[in-house]
């Protein structure tokens, strides 16, 4: 089974940005965008993993503890309830859809690890975020 990694950054936050996907220590998606969001970057990753995929099984191991609920526990409701909230409206609603669809087409499994502790591969991810951001490319 494939092992992915995922991460984003913006600095400042909101600011410039940039996300990575990882598979055997090296980056095989990068993306930046110039006016953007840590949560926008941590969603890219993650919509540029499960492109990876490829309908095939996955593990992406991501440290958004945000998109990882998104996904497993309120997008469901969210989109039984015609994308609606109880507390307001669904910040980037349009990524909000796009990756809960891509995720529930999917055979990806994701895993939750804390950031910044050292786990290899995750500081990997995202050392090449940084690198994204600031114009890095495969």
């Amino acid at each position: 089974m494939r092992i992915l990694w995922t991460d984003g950054s913006a600095s400042p936050n909101p600011g410039p940005g940039g996300f990575a996907v990882i598979e055997d220590g090296k980056p095989v998606a990068l993306g930046k965008e110039d006016d953007t969001t840590n949560i926008r970057m941590e969603g890219s990753a993650l919509i540029a993993a499960l492109d990876l995929s490829n309908g095939e099984e996955v593990e992406i191991h991501t440290d958004s503890e945000f998109w990882l609920n998104v996904l497993t526990k309120w997008a469901e409701n969210w989109e039984q309830n015609g994308w609606k909230k109880k507390g307001g409206e669904i910040k980037n609603l349009e990524m909000v859809q796009e990756l809960y669809a891509k995720y529930k087409a999917s055979k990806a499994k994701l895993v939750w690890v804390r950031g910044h502790v050292g786990t290899e591969m995750n500081e990997i991810a995202d050392e090449w975020a940084n690198k994204a951001r600031k114009g890095a490319t495969i």
